[in-house]
Order: structure tokens, then sequence, then C-alpha cells
């Protein structure tokens, strides 16, 4: 790859900091030994999500004659990096300029005053730039405190010679009821993310929103927020898990499906449709399955109701711990810039959080012009996970009480709030 220009457009330095940790963890951390080279120019550690090595050409390109900027990989497990970083932040570690947050983790690590604030001029450029639904993953009680650097969605994927012995129209918006009989009726299964993990809760609440719902409202009052998964929505939902475990397209693993299973029942003899993510083309697409592969917009919970395909990415914020707090909230502007976007997607797959980055033509040479439109639509209706200090919480509740997928049924909604609003109140453990 051609070397890029290490000049970019800086946001004001001043970074207020949100105020302190709402929350305490018990923990014995080493700290790191303290940032510098031998120059003595100040060195911003940026805490990365492991990939293959886009976040650190993003970090060579935005290292200056003021700054330069390392990565540190945090654990493969997102749950682990959340620990992590929260473990160390409660501690108010100095040693964290930088890192690449879980959309889930935002709001929780938000509220605990551990982002610092972005300025309002930067926080409007990188809502403008973002995706809606990026920008509103990135947002907490009406403040940008990330900035919004990749964005992943899910389609549905389809075997093209599958679909042809069905009645299906996929160029037309297709329902989880047509799907799952159209794969019950020819002999197909259905891949999904049903296992006891936070695909699962991934896909219930892409399943609620798109039938115009919410697991949770009012979530800035914490564990006071309004559980509202017990509704006409949350029935829906939970009618269409209960369809397919049901039925005949069902895997036999369904209960411990994943990203990777489901994708391994869409690539055998029984392969039909499949819900997940981009990085799908790039193991079934082109003529590795013979050209066999379709692709179209996730579908929909309720007949004529626009589907709201989930949302997934990384935001980067900035420690307010930080001993170089004015630099890290300065560098944000380059790390995230469209151009640094497409270097990270043309080295990890993984795409950009704006439409301009998806412009950049190493981006466009990663998926067909057909495949690249649909990502940028899905992201434009995709529904981030409900936005709240407590998600870690829900989503155990979820899991607890929508698994396994043969369980649901129209009473799972009334019974997962009780059992929500239980645990949020310490009145039940996960």
């Amino acid at each position: 790859m051609a070397s890029r220009s290490r000049t970019r457009p800086r946001g004001r330095p001043g970074a207020r900091r949100i105020g302190g940790p709402a929350v305490s963890l018990a923990l014995a951390c080493t700290l790191l030994a303290a940032c510098g080279d031998d120059s003595g120019t100040p060195e911003l550690v940026w805490y990365i999500n492991p990939d293959s090595g886009g976040q650190a050409a993003v970090a060579e390109n935005c290292s200056t004659d003021d700054y330069t900027i390392t990565t540190q990989v945090l654990p493969q497990d997102a749950g682990q990096q959340r620990i992590q970083l929260a473990r160390r932040l409660a501690a108010g570690d100095t040693e964290i300029d930088l890192m690449s947050l879980d959309p889930p983790f935002t709001a929780e690590f938000a509220a605990a005053g551990y982002l610092a604030e972005i300025p309002e001029d930067l926080q409007q450029k990188f809502r403008e730039q973002a995706f809606e639904s990026a920008a509103e993953a990135a947002t907490w009680e009406d403040q940008l405190v990330v900035a919004p650097f990749w964005s992943n969605t899910q389609v549905l994927w389809y075997r093209k010679s599958f679909v042809d012995q069905t009645d299906l129209d996929m160029s037309q918006p297709v329902t989880w009821d047509q799907v799952i009989e159209a794969a019950s009726q020819n002999g197909g299964k259905i891949g999904v993310q049903a296992n006891k993990y936070e695909g699962y809760s991934v896909w219930v609440n892409a399943l609620i929103t798109g039938a115009g719902g919410q697991i949770a409202e009012n979530t800035e009052a914490g564990n006071e927020a309004d559980i509202t998964i017990d509704s006409e929505a949350g029935r829906a939902a939970a009618e269409v898990i209960q369809k397919l475990a049901s039925s005949e397209a069902a895997p036999a693993d369904i209960s411990v499906s994943n990203e990777g299973t489901a994708g391994t029942t869409f690539g055998s003899d029984q392969g039909s449709f499949l819900v997940n993510w981009t990085y799908i083309w790039g193991n079934y697409g082109d003529d590795r399955l013979g050209g066999d592969i379709g692709f179209a917009r996730y579908p929909q919970t309720v007949e004529g109701e626009e589907s709201r395909p989930p949302y997934g990415g990384i935001g980067i914020g900035v420690s307010a711990f930080s001993d170089e707090e004015e630099r890290a909230v300065q560098a944000l502007e380059c790390l995230t810039d469209p151009e640094n976007q497409a270097v990270n997607a043309e080295l990890t797959g993984n795409m950009p959080s704006s439409s301009a980055g998806y412009d950049e033509q190493a981006v466009q040479d990663l998926f067909p012009p057909e495949l690249i439109a649909l990502f940028q639509e899905s992201l434009e209706a995709a529904a981030p996970r409900t936005l709240t200090p407590y998600w870690s919480d829900i989503s155990g509740a979820i899991q607890s009480t929508w698994h396994p997928p043969s369980s649901v049924d129209d009473q799972t909604p009334e019974q997962s709030a009780q059992f929500i609003e239980d645990v949020l109140q310490g009145r039940r453990l996960l």
C-alpha cells in the first residue's frame, strides 16, 4: 500500500473531563511504564481490539512531530476488553490515552466518567461525517462521547440456487416468516446466532427494534430505566424465534450457534439463508460457492415495517485520566478521518463509519457495487443495542430468559422484563 500523508486538520485542544467515576471496582493492577520515546516526543498509547494491522497502520499515519501514537492490543473477547479497560480506568490509570470501544460499553464508560469530553465543534463534525446509526451508538446524554471509527451491519445472505426453488422475490423486502417458510418447505437450514452469548442479544434486539419497539427506554435513569421488552414488539420478536426454533429450517445446533457455525451451515448442502456480518462475503463471495451467494436487506420482523439491521463497530474514546488528554482529543480527527477509515477497511475488512470512507477507492474495491450500496443502506437504518450503562446486565438477563430458542414463547417477553428489573435492582443474580 502506498504511504499516506500524516498531515491532517486538527481539532481544538483543551477537552474537559466528565465527572469522576460513578462506580468503583476492586482490583490489583500493575501499571505500564511511562510513555515517551528517547527523543522526548510524547507518546499516545491507543488500546485496540485485535485486528490484522489496520489500527496500527492508522496510528502510524496519524503520528506527527508533536506526538507518536502506538498501539496495545486488548484481549480477543469483547467482554474481557471491557473488564481490562474498566478495571484500569477505575483505578485512575494514566497510561491509557485512547481506546477502541465496542458500542455496548460506550454508555457505561461515559456514565462512569472514564471518557474525556470531545469539544462541541468536533462532536458536530463527527456526527455529520458518520452514518446515523454510528453517531447514535457513540452518543450518551446528548453528547457524542467517542469518535465513530468503523461500522458493521448484518444483511440477509442467501444461496441463489436455493431461492430459485421458491417463489420469493429477493429484490423486494422479505419477512422472517417468509424466509422460515421457504426454507422449511424446501429442505433448507437458516443460519442465525442463538447461543447463550452476546450475539443472541443482538438478534433479539434487531427483531424488537424491527417491530418498532425497544428493550428499554429512559436509560439515563440508570437502573431505574423503563424496561419495555414486554410489548407487542417483544412478542413479535418471540414469535419469530419460536417459529424458527420449532421449524424444519432450524439447524440441529441452533442453541449453540454463533457467527462461525452459522456460516458453516450456510456453506453446507442445506444452506439457504443466513443473517451475518459483512465479512461473510470474504468467506463465501466471488466464486467460493460457485457464484451462488446473494444478499438482501435484513428481514422484516413485521411485514410492511422496515427492518432495523444490527449495528456493530468501534468508536475511539479518550481516557479522562490520560496525562496527554489534549493531544489525544486532537488525534481523534486524524484517526477517524475517512481516508484512514478506508486504510483500516482495506487491511481488516472492517468497514468505515462514514459514507465518505466508502467513497475511497480502496473500499469500493472490496465488494461489488450493489453490496457496497446495501451495506450503506443497512447502516443508515441500523439499530444499536440499547444505549445504557447497564447493557451488560440487560444482555445477560435476556440470554438467561430467551435461551434456548426452543423455550421461547409468548410469555418470554414478560418473564424477561421481570428478570431484567430484578437484576437491575439487585434482587436476583445473573
